[in-house]
């Protein structure tokens, strides 16, 4: 299949592409996009800003990473070939190994040929003239291709902290997303990391295990729970094998494609002993059980959800010994579940040693970081390391720092100005053949599994213009507004999207992303896929499809 020349070009008018598509990255989405476009014959070429695959499982090496979904449900599970020849060794499996695993399914499909590393694309624009889309990497090279892919991923724009001074610091200093590749040793170290969410959380819980004397400011707690990871053994992997069709077929069928699903109880629908007992499963339990296999109305009741939280906040307390740190631990601006949930290992235990310091920064606010270290309204804290565990630019972060521009010049970045319009998170009116693997307003949870689903509907919808002669393929304005329109409903009545988190593109540290917005589709995995099945089953007529006419002057459109 070659799509990079319309096949009723005259000879002098041919457009001599250098790729049928251009995918942007080699993460998870890429890297799967990479091997199904070139099943259709394609000339293909996938630009990585790293030096390896992986996207998040090569970027993020910070002490601690791990996946929050089951290792064997977050692989891949196109191949059964695959799936045959890797053993999980934990069932939530840290970075190494998840680096190790991409790196895998990168050799076993001769994937690394058409991949150019070391690439970072700061701009694409769209030339509606040729149909085309022209690709500037950082190096200067530029690239022309019909279509062009982003799997640039949902938390790959990392935010530094709007404090003065970060320059100055003369000890060694990481933000966790760019972490080195080279251990760092924190024996007898004096750290400080900011920032309490999910990163860090996972960071903390290993540094206390050998710092000298770690310092953590945060802002705003997160609720956590326990993640309850063990080791596969050998028979285990083998049951887990046998089971694998059984157990996507689960994930296929629960909202965030995880194997948990609500219980269909309501909270206030059962006895409060019959509550505790549930709950204290839950928490006992591996992984998100007790957030995603929670009473039905938790997170859309709040009294349900009250009830939830103060039964994970008499655990915190529990756990932590000073009752005034306790405290500062348990969130009072959110309920439990309202954000994504972070998972930890013995995370309230590191704030009952002596040498972890929890600093409120609400209390004594951070002014300035120092050649020294951190300075607050009470002190100076010194250290030899600090961390910047402060976030993402979420969903739509990625987009705006590529200079994506579409018809007439028209930049994505400010399309999207008062929150993103999609349709179907996978296109956007005035950008054509600009196709987005779990882009704002898609279907997300696990990602593995939610990504194999957008990269197989973006792959038809190629094949399709390749059989019928196609050469353009753009959203209406129409069904854009109706796509939005059913995601900002769907969004109404949650808890989650009222409160300020990446999940509803909050970020303090970035301008004009103060307020929560709707940045996913809340129906459900398999509501979301209905939707998108249904349009490829009658060809794809909610969008505009287009070649050239026969005098090459004006658009053909194709009904």
């Amino acid at each position: 299949m070659n799509l990079s020349v319309a096949p009723d070009d005259s000879t002098d008018n041919k457009s001599h592409f250098d790729y049928d598509a251009i995918i942007i990255g080699a993460g998870v989405a890429g890297l799967y996009q990479l091997y199904r476009l070139r099943k259709l014959d394609l000339k293909v070429r996938t630009f990585e800003a790293g030096s390896g695959v992986g996207g998040t499982w090569y970027w993020n090496r910070y002490p601690g990473a791990r996946f929050d979904s089951e290792s064997w449900t977050y692989g891949y599970s196109f191949s059964q070939e695959l799936l045959d020849e890797w053993d999980w060794e934990e069932n939530f499996s840290s970075q190494p190994e998840n680096e190790r695993y991409f790196n895998f399914v990168a050799d076993k499909f001769d994937l690394r040929r058409d991949i150019q590393f070391n690439s970072n694309v700061v701009s694409t624009h769209y030339h509606d003239d040729t149909r085309s889309w022209e690709v500037k990497l950082e190096s200067g090279d530029c690239y022309i291709s019909r279509f062009l892919i982003t799997a640039i991923g949902i938390l790959s724009a990392p935010t530094m902290p709007n404090i003065s001074g970060i320059s100055s610091f003369e000890g060694k200093s990481f933000h966790t997303y760019y972490w080195p590749k080279k251990e760092v040793d924190f024996t007898d170290k004096r750290v400080g990391i900011i920032g309490t969410g999910a990163t860090a959380v996972q960071a903390i819980q290993e540094i206390a295990k050998n710092v000298g004397h770690l310092s953590i400011f945060q802002r705003n707690p997160n609720w956590c729970a326990p993640l309850n990871n063990s080791k596969i053994s050998e028979e285990e992997m083998r049951d887990i094998c046998s089971r694998y069709s059984d157990i996507f077929a689960r994930c296929r069928q629960t909202p965030g494609c995880y194997v948990h699903s609500a219980d269909p109880r309501k909270t206030l629908e059962t006895l409060p002993d019959e509550r505790l007992e549930f709950w204290e499963q839950l928490y006992a339990s591996p992984g998100f059980g007790i957030w995603q296999g929670n009473f039905s109305d938790m997170l859309t009741d709040r009294e349900a959800n009250t009830l939830a939280s103060d039964f994970i906040a008499s655990k915190i307390r529990q756990r932590v010994n000073d009752p005034v740190v306790a405290e500062k631990l348990i969130p009072k601006n959110h309920g439990f579940g309202t954000r994504r949930l972070p998972l930890e290992t013995h995370y309230y235990e590191a704030f009952n040693q002596e040498n972890v310091e929890l600093v409120d920064i609400n209390e004594t606010p951070i002014q300035t970081i120092t050649p020294n270290g951190i300075l607050t309204s009470d002190r100076e804290h010194e250290f030899d390391i600090i961390i910047y565990a402060t976030g993402f630019d979420a969903i739509t972060g990625s987009f705006d720092r590529i200079d994506i521009q579409g018809i007439d010049g028209v930049k994505l970045k400010d399309v999207w100005h008062d929150g993103p319009q999609t349709y179907l998170g996978i296109l956007v009116e005035g950008f054509p053949n600009m196709l987005m693997s779990m882009g704002p307003h898609s279907g997300l949870g696990n990602y593995t599994r939610t990504a194999e689903y957008s990269v197989e509907w973006i792959t038809g919808l190629i094949q399709y213009a390749g059989e019928q002669r196609l050469t353009r393929v753009a959203a209406t304005n129409q069904s854009v507004k109706d796509w939005t329109d059913h995601v900002l409903d769907l969004g109404k009545g949650l808890l989650m999207n009222e409160v300020g988190s990446w999940m509803t593109g909050v970020n303090k540290n970035v301008e004009g992303k103060q307020t929560p917005r709707i940045m996913r589709y809340s129906g459900g995995h398999p509501a979301f896929r209905q939707h998108c099945d249904a349009i490829a089953a009658e060809g794809y007529k909610s969008l505009a499809w287009s070649r050239f006419s026969d005098t090459h002057t004006n658009w053909k459109r194709i009904q």
